[in-house]
């Protein structure tokens, strides 16, 4: 039972590292001529761009380091990334942020890892993950990312529905419509599925504004099979806001999932190949493989 839902964590966990990255851009913490523009760069995802500029700097500060180790994570290199931000908590020990994409680069790690060096990685991906929140418990992308693998992980490695049900009561103190999202997923977890649906409504009904709540709508809505009422509710999403690539992106992916609207679903990930894309949105590379399992491929 251990084994079969540590290869389960594992199988999920490349969904969860790929796809949580809202508000991670790299803050201002470095002080070179270079670094500014380099960010720059970063964010419009040019990343080789971005590496160019920083990699000749003879002597690196650790916010150089880290948004070299940024870099090679969004271009798939985690082991480079990780090396790169072990060096920087080295450095600053007391970087929330830093600790944070610590813990992003072994999860990234342990996704591609055989499940024996997988447990390894993503351990060392929680550890990381709550020395951020304990170096900051404001930092929400932190306390969100350890609540994921809380909820996902077998208990024998480190998980657990207490744990993250614990977790989610402090989300909730930071940011209630993200508390009502972190309930839904234990309810979810919990397959008590219509009170995960009351907290994903109560979530939107708090964040009318927030675009990602209707998306958590919309997907659960398809995973139950409603799929009228989860077109209804994409497109309320994309009326709130149009032509946004995470719009586009749910969209097709959730069609793709579903086995349904296969030439929508290509169509919509053609147009958000064309779009401007930022470090927060989906890369590029997964929009590319799920065209290809769209189209046959």
């Amino acid at each position: 039972m251990g084994y079969n839902n540590l290869a389960r964590f594992i199988r999920g966990m490349r969904y969860f590292f790929l796809f949580t990255t809202a508000a991670l851009v790299a803050p201002l913490f470095a002080s070179g001529p270079e670094y500014a523009q380099a960010l720059n760069l970063y964010k419009r995802t040019e990343y080789q761009a971005s590496l160019k500029l920083l990699l000749p700097v003879p002597q690196k500060d650790p916010g150089e380091l880290v948004l070299i180790g940024q870099n090679y994570f969004m271009l798939g290199d985690a082991k480079r990334a990780s090396d790169l931000f072990q060096k920087a908590t080295a450095a600053e020990p007391n970087r929330s942020e830093y600790f944070h994409w610590l813990g992003r680069a072994y999860g990234r790690r342990a996704e591609i890892s055989n499940p024996f060096s997988a447990m390894s990685l993503a351990s060392k991906a929680r550890q990381n993950f709550e020395k951020a929140v304990q170096l900051d418990p404001k930092n929400s992308e932190a306390v969100n990312d350890l609540f994921e693998y809380y909820l996902e992980a077998p208990g024998f490695m480190g998980g657990g529905l207490d744990k993250a049900a614990q977790l989610a009561e402090h989300i909730a103190e930071l940011n209630s419509s993200e508390g009502y999202w972190a309930r839904a997923r234990i309810a979810e977890k919990r397959k008590e599925f219509p009170s995960a649906e009351q907290h994903l409504r109560r979530a939107m009904e708090v964040a009318p504004h927030q675009v990602g709540r209707i998306l958590d709508l919309a997907k659960f809505l398809a995973k139950q099979g409603r799929f009228d009422e989860s077109d209804q509710t994409f497109a309320a999403a994309e009326k709130l806001a149009p032509n946004t690539p995470k719009v586009i992106y749910a969209r097709a992916a959730t069609y793709i999932e579903t086995k349904r609207n296969i030439g929508a679903a290509r169509e919509l990930l053609e147009k958000y190949l064309a779009s401007q894309l930022t470090p927060d949105d989906p890369p590029r590379s997964e929009a590319q493989k799920l065209l290809r399992q769209a189209s046959g491929g």
